[in-house]
């Protein structure tokens, strides 16, 4: 079993968000050091000001965004950036932006919220997630 996890999250809707940071949480949890990766949408998804954002979701929930977000009020269930920063606080978790990305979007690190620790990029990542469980979401 891999004492290290790693994720490249890549989408930025928020079903994906979510799944990436009760991984992150649970992985931190147990004990394993945790590499989080954002490419593409998931890195825009961590822009400051993230929660003014409007719900992201994907095609099939198109339209449920307002019931989804009372729902998850009504059952107190914490935005994915809180799950993120808890994880953070329990364990060895590091989420680094992809430098590409960021250069693509003509952003620099100053644009993003500051639990992202650094921008670098994939060689870096791929060093980090060596001999780690690696997901892709």
């Amino acid at each position: 079993m891999a004492d290290k996890f790693a994720l490249i999250v890549e989408s930025g809707t928020t079903d994906k968000l979510m799944a990436a940071s009760i991984l992150t949480a649970g992985a931190a949890a147990m004990g394993k050091d945790v590499t989080v990766f954002l490419t593409f949408g998931g890195l825009l998804a961590f822009k400051k000001g993230y929660e003014q954002a409007p719900m992201v979701m994907p095609n099939e929930f198109k339209g449920m965004e307002d019931v989804l977000a009372q729902s998850m009020k009504a059952k107190n269930i914490p935005h994915w950036m809180k799950n993120f920063q808890d994880a953070k606080e329990v364990g060895n978790v590091h989420i680094y932006a992809c430098s590409a990305t960021l250069d693509m979007f003509d952003l620099k690190k100053d644009d993003l919220e500051p639990i992202v620790e650094d921008v670098v990029g994939v060689a870096y990542f791929i060093k980090e997630a060596e001999g780690a469980q690696t997901l892709f979401i």
